[in-house]
């Protein structure tokens, strides 16, 4: 009797979080947001009185609605949400374990960014994003809102999604995280072609994280701080 050979199933790691076609989407989207940034971002620059709370909440809902739209993806595919999420922490000693290893990443991380960013900018000034951190103590609590917000959707968005998809569709993590670093780096298109580079390199970096911890949440909780401190050194600067 004839028997059929069945395929060996992938290894987990290269297993997709949602379908090709929901990835395709996805990054359009992302585009599509980099796209409006670019030109808000370029209003505000002329404007008089850039209207910072209603670029806040634009960002917020964005970011809240792409999260929803990844989650449901997965969901859609069979997975479990906490695929891109990363898993519950079961003690508060895991907690207290992830926060430690985000203070070293931010750490490390800061010195790294600092010098590639005196190469990129040994020529030519760092371009002045002020006009985009808070300028009032209302706007700083927003501010701090959308840093918590991009924390959570950001990573799960680029580390937990889109560089689990792309390590699938290439058969490479190595591959996956330079290709979610790059969609990151492009996503923040809008600060100029340096800041694009430099931020794709913070998103590499955060990728090494996701990678090497097999979570995104060190990373959400480096990523929250340091956007929030982002703006209130700004406010302390104007203050």
């Amino acid at each position: 009797m004839a028997t059929t050979a069945t395929m060996p199933a992938p290894p987990r790691r290269y297993v997709q979080a949602a379908a090709a076609l929901h990835t395709v989407f996805l990054l359009v989207m992302l585009a599509g947001w980099a796209l409006l940034g670019w030109i808000m971002v370029n209003r505000m620059i002329t404007s008089a009185n850039p209207h910072r709370m209603r670029n806040y909440a634009l960002t917020f809902c964005f970011e809240w609605l792409v999260f929803a739209y990844v989650v449901a993806g997965v969901r859609r595919h069979g997975e479990s949400a906490l695929t891109v999420l990363g898993t519950r922490w079961s003690s508060f000693r895991e907690l207290l374990r992830d926060i430690g290893i985000a203070a070293a990443f931010w750490l490390a991380a800061a010195g790294i960014l600092q010098l590639v960013g005196g190469f990129l900018f040994a020529h030519t000034p760092r371009p002045n994003q002020e006009f985009l951190l808070p300028h009032r103590a209302g706007e700083l609590l927003a501010w701090i809102a959308l840093s918590v917000s991009a924390g959570i959707c950001e990573e799960t968005i680029f580390r937990g999604y889109l560089q689990r998809q792309f390590a699938a569709f290439t058969r490479s993590a190595p591959a996956g995280i330079v290709l979610s670093a790059m969609a990151f780096g492009v996503g923040h298109a809008y600060q100029g072609s340096r800041m694009t580079i430099l931020i794709g390199i913070y998103g590499l970096l955060f990728g090494l994280l996701a990678h090497w911890r097999g979570s995104v949440r060190p990373g959400m909780i480096a990523h929250a701080w340091q956007d929030s401190l982002s703006g209130l050194v700004v406010l302390l600067k104007l203050h």
